[in-house]
C-alpha cells in the first residue's frame, strides 16, 4: 500500500505560480506557520498541491533566501561536500545556509563542474584525469625484446660480438691411403724358383725365397703418419 495522494489532482493547478498566489501563501505561513503541506492549500484558499506549495515557499518565499551569485567560499564548500556526500543536495544544503538543495544542485551543473575541469579534476571522483601509467619502453629495451633467442643467449654467456670465432679442430691432411698389398701366398706358390731349374732343392744355397718375400712386402704402398710434436724416428 502506497501513501495516500496529498490532495486531488484533478482540481489543482499545474502552471507558474502567479504573484496572487505568493502572496496568499507568504500571509497564511506568517499567520499560521508552515503547518501541515497536505491541509495547508485548503487553509490558505489555494488550489494547489501541497508538494508544490513547500517547494515554492522552501525554494523562492522564504524570508532567509540568500539571494545573489555564490561566493568562492561557498564553491570551495560545496566541492568539499561534494566530494564527501555525493550527489545528496539537501545534505550539503542543510551546511549552507540560505542556499537551497534545488538551487546548489543546478549550480553544480552549470558552474562547478566547468571549474573542476578547468583544474584537471574529474567531478565525479574528485581525482586527477590523467592517472599514472607505466613509463614506456626506452628504445634500447624494445631492441632487447626484439632480439631473437640466440642473441640473448650469446649475450647473456657474455660475448660481446667481437671475439674469434670458434676454430674447428685441426684436419691432418698428411695422411695417405695406399692400395692393399697383394697376397704373398698366391705370389709365391705360382712362381717357379730359378734355383729349382739349375738343379738346387729347397734350402741348398737358395736364397731366391727370401729375395721374393722381400720384393713381394716392399712392392706396395705403405700408410705413413706423421711425427707428433716431440716425437723422433
Amino acid at each position: 500500500m502506497g501513501r495516500s495522494p496529498c490532495c486531488e489532482k484533478e482540481h489543482t493547478n499545474k502552471g507558474a505560480w502567479t504573484k496572487e498566489e505568493d502572496q496568499r501563501l507568504i500571509a497564511y505561513i506568517r499567520a499560521h506557520g508552515e503547518g501541515c503541506w497536505r491541509s495547508l492549500p485548503k487553509a490558505a484558499g489555494l488550489l494547489r498541491c501541497g508538494k508544490s506549495c513547500r517547494l515554492r515557499w522552501m525554494n523562492y518565499l522564504r524570508p532567509d533566501l540568500k539571494r545573489g551569485n555564490f561566493s568562492d567560499h561557498e564553491d570551495e564548500l560545496i566541492i568539499r561536500l561534494h566530494g564527501l556526500l555525493g550527489n545528496k543536495w539537501s545534505l550539503i544544503a542543510g551546511q549552507l545556509p540560505g542556499r537551497t538543495d534545488n538551487e546548489i544542485k543546478n549550480y553544480w551543473n552549470t558552474h562547478i563542474k566547468r571549474k573542476l575541469l578547468s583544474r584537471g579534476m574529474n567531478p565525479r571522483t574528485h581525482r586527477p584525469l590523467t592517472t599514472p601509467t607505466t613509463a614506456p619502453l626506452q628504445p634500447a629495451a624494445m631492441l632487447a625484446l626484439a632480439r631473437p633467442p640466440q642473441a640473448e643467449s650469446s649475450s647473456d654467456g657474455g660475448s660481446s660480438g667481437t671475439g674469434e670465432p670458434p676454430r674447428c679442430p685441426d684436419l691432418n691432411l698428411d695422411l695417405s691411403v695406399g692400395p692393399p698389398a697383394a697376397d704373398t701366398e698366391s705370389t709365391t706358390t705360382s712362381q717357379v724358383c730359378l734355383c729349382y731349374h739349375l738343379g738346387f732343392r729347397g734350402g741348398e744355397a737358395c736364397s731366391c725365397r727370401l729375395h721374393q718375400a722381400d720384393d713381394d712386402t716392399s712392392s706396395g704402398f705403405r700408410y705413413f703418419r706423421p711425427l707428433e710434436q716431440g716425437q723422433y724416428i
